[in-house]
């Protein structure tokens, strides 16, 4: 486990204790992508989904990272797909530095940006600015698919 995620873990876990909505128990399980800002830039290239390891142990929802690295003009990028069975969610709603953008790929759900809860569909797309409370919650009685990209900025 990367420190970045033990320390969002130790913030999704404080900010419970702070902020009711976001009641997550001490050890609760997140699956959730941190962008790597280091390391060698991406490269043009492209990566099959077969045969990449799910990540995170939040039950039900299982991300599949395709990029995570800096770029020549980002400090961070990070791209993949999640699953989510009827009733998961990868993680409660959180913020994070990074824009991010989401498709819907199949399935029905919710998501909530800025305090606005949208009931989603294939086809449907969310982006939530850097520091945005966001979140994704499958209810429907499918599985849903997503995918992701957050962006990092280099600072000038």
């Amino acid at each position: 486990m990367s420190e970045a995620h033990i320390h969002r873990r130790a913030f999704l876990t404080a900010a419970a204790a702070a902020v009711p909505a976001l009641a997550i128990e001490a050890g609760a399980q997140i699956t959730h992508v941190d962008t790597s800002r280091y390391g060698p830039q991406l490269k043009s290239s492209t990566v099959q989904l077969a045969g990449l390891p799910a990540k995170g142990d939040s039950p039900g929802a299982k991300a599949y990272v395709q990029f995570n690295a800096p770029t020549k003009q980002q400090a961070a990028v990070a791209a993949g797909v999640c699953t989510l069975e009827p009733g998961a969610r990868p993680h409660p709603p959180h913020t994070h530095p990074e824009e991010e953008l989401m498709w819907i790929g199949s399935g029905t759900g919710e998501i909530v940006v800025d305090g606005v809860t949208t009931q989603v569909k294939a086809g449907d797309c969310m982006y939530a600015e850097a520091n945005v409370l966001h979140g994704i919650v499958n209810t429907g009685s499918t599985p849903m698919t997503f995918y992701f990209t957050k962006f990092l900025a280099r600072v000038p």
